[in-house]
């Protein structure tokens, strides 16, 4: 069985490989890449362009910036005419949806116009040199940066994201053009993987093979043995989207067929058997169109994430619709683990911040709003609420006395949070069965608590595992302060693909994926 590899530890996104500068970037004379071409404009012409110009006025600041610091020197042309950069950039701009970017290119028709009457010795030209400065940022905005960090916060992403310099970039790339199309050294990986994925369904759209499976009113399930022609309509579904290796046309459900039904629920997070349930006709339906959404969707995510992520000598990160975790030591998986997130009504918050602590044997300190509506109501029907349940008072407030029954388990991983979010153990294991893992009032419940303990002490000759055993059951609770904290990090990506190529898609518990396509598609 293949695994899930949620990298979205060494995931995450971009960096480009310049140091942010202030709006006070310091006036510098003309780079290389420029001083072949020594003519300066008239800086009056950057307000007259963005007058004219309306749907790039979003760049005007930029573009200012970037000409004081280049004392109004063209950027964009040499002794030739229009750079080779130039040319490299309109090619990048006219293949967005290769980087899944749905959006048109402001005036468009100019830049067409420009670039398919290129002829030596083309004299400087203000509006030009504007037009495509402009078009950098539209380009570096749409593919690089993505959202506006107030766009990504107001659909509950609060992952800090890495300030960039798109200026001392563009300096990069003049001076090298060929870096535009090495771009891997600056984005996340998993954007790259995305990237590809979404080219093969594309293809795959092309072929129009992507059929609606049928089954009859009378259909509950198929199983290995049983014929029906949606048997036949899956088998080519499965071969399109590299479930199974061949097509055989059969309609009979047999041993290679459930192989590649056993594939696609992996793909899909499901419980591995082979039976085609109802469920699974409807998640086979989905049209096309919707798992190429999802794809550029994800791929903007990505976008939103800052590179710096994979250089964490540890790193643990937890993928709210796969309910996983992963946890990264040099950028190698050393231990997975299925977690239990928050239901609906309690969504696990997508955020990061560095584990500091590890409790053995934890009181449960019980959240005001569960007192409140829970625990109170109960102890008006039942006195003895609090005695039962190992409960106690603790001045004003209500804990859970350390223990196997206690709500957290037998050990937390506290990693200090306005959220009030942390990792624990529960006595709750069956939850873990489940394909469908969202229960908690917020906080994240791990499988492999114990596991997950033994390997981040496991360079402390304190803790062995042993004494880490002993400490859980020894039901007195007991604080262990980690000598390095490790980045946790908790996103939401319902599309990943593992390093061989192999797409996972994930469902929406939460309804991310609508908010984020309002804001993607219907710009």
């Amino acid at each position: 069985m293949k695994k899930i590899f949620f990298a979205f530890s060494i995931i995450v996104l971009f960096t480009l490989s310049c140091k942010n500068k202030s709006a006070k970037d310091q006036v510098i004379k003309p780079t290389a890449a420029v001083e072949a071409y020594q003519s300066t404009f008239d800086s009056t012409a950057v307000d007259s362009f963005f007058k004219t110009h309306p749907l790039l006025q979003k760049y005007e600041s930029d573009v200012k910036q970037l000409y004081r610091k280049h004392q109004y020197h063209y950027v964009w042309f040499d002794k030739k005419g229009i750079n080779e950069f130039a040319n490299l950039l309109y090619d990048k701009t006219n293949h967005l949806e290769d980087e899944g970017v749905a959006i048109n290119v402001p005036y468009k028709d100019k830049l067409d116009k420009i670039h398919t009457n290129l002829s030596g010795n083309q004299k400087p030209n203000t509006e030009t040199e504007l037009l495509h400065s402009s078009l950098y940022f539209f380009y570096a905005m749409n593919v690089y940066h993505g959202l506006d960090t107030e766009k990504s916060n107001e659909i509950e992403w609060y992952i800090p994201r890495k300030k960039q310099s798109y200026i001392s970039y563009l300096d990069s790339l003049l001076a090298n053009p060929s870096l535009i199309n090495k771009e891997e050294k600056n984005l996340f990986s998993q954007y790259f993987l995305l990237k590809k994925a979404l080219r093969k369904y594309r293809q795959i759209q092309k072929k129009d093979k992507w059929n609606a499976i049928t089954t009859d009113s009378a259909f509950t399930s198929y199983k290995i043995g049983d014929s029906a022609t949606a048997i036949a309509q899956i088998r080519e579904r499965l071969f399109l989207t590299d479930d199974i290796k061949s097509d055989s046309k059969s309609a009979v459900y047999d041993k290679e067929l459930s192989k590649g039904i056993l594939n696609y629920k992996l793909r899909r997070g499901y419980l591995s058997n082979s039976t085609i349930s109802k469920e699974l006709i409807k998640d086979l339906n989905v049209p096309i169109s919707e798992r190429i959404k999802t794809i550029m969707i994800n791929m903007e995510r990505c976008r939103w994430v800052s590179s710096d992520i994979p250089k964490s000598k540890e790193v643990i990160a937890i993928n709210i619709p796969s309910f996983q975790l992963s946890y990264f030591k040099n950028q190698e998986v050393v231990l997975r683990s299925k977690v239990v997130v928050g239901k609906t009504m309690n969504k696990t918050v997508i955020f990061s911040a560095p584990m500091q602590y590890i409790v053995f044997s934890p009181y449960w300190n019980v959240p005001t709003s569960i007192k409140k509506n829970e625990i109170l109501p109960a102890i008006a029907k039942n006195p003895n609420y609090l005695a039962q349940h190992n409960m106690e008072w603790n001045g004003n407030n209500i804990r859970q006395k350390p223990g196997p029954k206690n709500s957290l388990g037998l050990i937390k991983f506290l990693f200090p949070n306005s959220n009030h979010i942390y990792l624990h153990d529960t006595p709750s294991k069956s939850l873990f069965e489940r394909e469908t893992r969202a229960f908690s009032h917020g906080c994240i419940r791990v499988a492999k608590p114990k596991e997950l303990a033994i390997e981040i002490l496991k360079d402390d000759p304190k803790w062995t595992p042993e004494k880490i055993e002993a400490a859980m059951n020894s039901g007195k609770e007991t604080w262990h302060t980690l000598k390095n904290k490790i980045p946790v990090y908790i996103g939401y990506f319902t599309a990943w693909v593992d390093n061989d190529g192999t797409i996972h898609f994930y469902n929406d518990i939460y309804k991310r994926d609508e908010l984020l396509a309002n804001l993607l598609f219907k710009q």
